[in-house]
């Protein structure tokens, strides 16, 4: 089926994902509501509906032959959001998706249709959170597009594929808006490279959230309704929304289609056979979330005492670390002391060293000293000699020893006679 609009063409879409915008300042649900006394549908107490959300109870209401029209008018809600042109006829195809080799995963899907145009639309419905939703869609995408080929067609024989996921929990903790389209586009440029790929994610979570602020008009939003028809029941919190199921009752005195899914609803949950299926099948689900999250629970015990051993292991080591950084301090103050020590012993032994070499040279000077004044005496006393003094007043005047006046005499006289 080709697309009759291009990104750029209907408001409020982004690169890669579409907000729902309601214009919720021109919406007063309190004023839409009329005053009544009766219900506008025969019903059965709203808690004993079955909740929409529950694979069983969807498929028994959208992918049944006699329920056909109401198939086509809930995805065209959809198809509308992403611009694409409503779909006028559908064909219900077969859900499971054979194995192409023998170790292939088996697939089986909630709903496939196919257009008049040959394209294929997989719903899933996922009520608990199995923490695979974007590689599942992935893979259901890929398998569902390259199931033609098994005939050996032609690459221009592929047709679009178009994967809608309705969660009972949030996936986007990032983004506000509780239906968001993907596409492929040019990252930069923001061209589309094609519309053969579409994948659509609701989570109902955020729907409710917005529909308690009033932020939604279901009354003029054909997508908005049949996802509140999704989200009155919610088994998984034991919550029945009562508020939601009043305003869809008044609109559907004016919509067909919705009138006619809602008196099914309320017939399929009446109904001994089907209500025994779903609550077997609401009872498995319950029971294997409630093993999840038991699962859960002992993981997060686990983790936790993984953690609480390495917290502990990271004490022991930073405690290991101190007492190691404390030695390592312990032996530096060691080392200056003893470095200390050995700068005084050091300095000790130099200034004994200088104290020695002072006193030699001190004595040096001293023993210089007494042989120049000896040197000089005796010069003197060899001048009086040569004056003639006797030796008695050369040995009192210079103090010299007579034998030291009778050696220099005769070393004069020797002088002489040479």
């Amino acid at each position: 089926m080709p697309q009759t609009n291009h990104l750029q063409n209907y408001p409020q879409q982004k690169v890669f994902s579409l907000q729902v915008s309601e214009n919720s300042g021109k919406y007063d649900k309190s004023k839409k509501r009329k005053m009544r006394t009766r219900r506008l549908l025969s019903h059965i107490a709203g808690p004993e509906l079955m909740d929409l959300k529950i694979d069983y109870a969807f498929k028994q209401l959208f992918a049944n032959e006699k329920n056909k029209e109401i198939t086509r008018v809930f995805l065209n809600g959809f198809l509308l959001k992403a611009g694409r042109k409503p779909i006028q006829n559908l064909t219900f195809k077969n859900v499971e998706i054979s194995r192409e080799y023998e170790n292939d995963k088996q697939a089986r899907l909630d709903l496939l249709i196919e257009t008049e145009d040959k394209e294929l639309i997989n719903v899933e419905i996922q009520f608990t959170n199995e923490y695979n939703m974007i590689k599942r869609t992935m893979y259901y995408w890929a398998r569902l597009y390259e199931k033609p080929l098994e005939k050996a067609q032609d690459y221009e024989e592929l047709n679009s594929v178009i994967t809608i996921n309705i969660m009972n929990f949030e996936l986007f903790y990032d983004l506000p808006a509780y239906h968001t389209i993907f596409q492929m586009f040019e990252r930069y440029y923001k061209r589309q490279l094609t519309g053969l790929v579409e994948c659509h994610f609701v989570e109902i979570p955020k729907l409710i959230n917005a529909w308690k602020k009033e932020q939604l008009n279901p009354w003029d939003d054909l997508l908005t309704r049949w996802l509140l028809l999704l989200g009155a029941v919610d088994k998984k919190r034991n919550q029945f929304n009562d508020d939601i199921y009043q305003e869809l009752e008044e609109i559907a005195m004016s919509d067909k289609t919705l009138h006619e899914a809602m008196q099914n609803w309320n017939e399929l949950s009446r109904t001994e056979e089907h209500s025994l299926e779903y609550e077997a099948r609401l009872k498995q689900i319950l029971d294997e979330q409630s093993r999840q999250r038991n699962m859960e629970r002992k993981m997060e015990q686990v983790q936790k005492a993984k953690q609480m051993i390495e917290d502990a292991d990271k004490k022991v080591k930073d405690a290991n670390k101190k007492v190691m950084d404390a030695d390592k301090k312990v032996k530096d103050a060691d080392k200056k002391v003893m470095d200390a020590d050995k700068k005084v012993k050091n300095a000790e032994k130099q200034t004994s060293e200088e104290r020695e070499m002072r006193l030699k040279a001190e004595k040096q000077a001293d023993t210089a000293l007494e042989q120049g004044k000896k040197a000089a005496t005796l010069e003197i006393a060899r001048q009086l000699l040569r004056q003639g003094l006797d030796h008695f007043t050369i040995v009192k005047s210079t103090g010299l020893v007579e034998s030291e006046v009778k050696a220099l005499l005769l070393e004069i006289e020797d002088n002489h006679d040479k």
